[in-house]
């Protein structure tokens, strides 16, 4: 029996695709999950509409994330944060400080989107990539600098 799984699978496929099962399977367990669809004409002919349509938009999505990306790169941002002694901070630099940063720097962006391994915590110059999309990253350098305890 041929069927059009709707979501992934394991051992069988990736949403999307058409398979052939035995009847079994897919009358008691795919079917009633609503893990796959009957493969008939209809069907097949809204799976290959809706695979165009999402690989539009998702080219209409990088697009716009490569024009970004041209606007990020090499953009330098100054975090300033107290310091005690040998220099170091109070606290850290997380991806939040960041995003704040490039706001006020007229770049409007998710915290979600930079990748940060770990806090920054100390001072000096960092590279940190934003990941704009899933084949498009940006490079910006974060310079933390320090401010004189009070």
């Amino acid at each position: 029996m041929k069927v059009i799984l709707r979501e992934d699978v394991y051992n069988l496929g990736k949403s999307g695709e058409l398979v052939v099962v035995k009847e079994g399977y897919a009358r008691n367990y795919l079917l009633p999950r609503n893990l796959a669809m009957l493969a008939s004409s209809a069907n097949v002919h809204q799976l290959e509409h809706e695979k165009k349509v999402i690989e539009l938009r998702q080219a209409k999505l990088k697009g716009g994330a490569q024009e970004q990306a041209k606007k990020l790169e090499g953009v330098k941002i100054t975090v300033k944060r107290k310091v005690g002694d040998q220099d170091k901070l109070f606290g850290s630099v997380t991806a939040l400080d960041i995003a704040e940063a490039l706001a006020a720097a007229g770049h409007k962006l998710d915290r979600r989107l930079i990748h940060l391994p770990e806090p920054i915590k100390a001072i000096g110059a960092f590279p940190v990539e934003i990941r704009l999309h899933q084949e498009v990253t940006a490079k910006l350098t974060v310079n933390v600098e320090g401010e004189a305890q009070a």
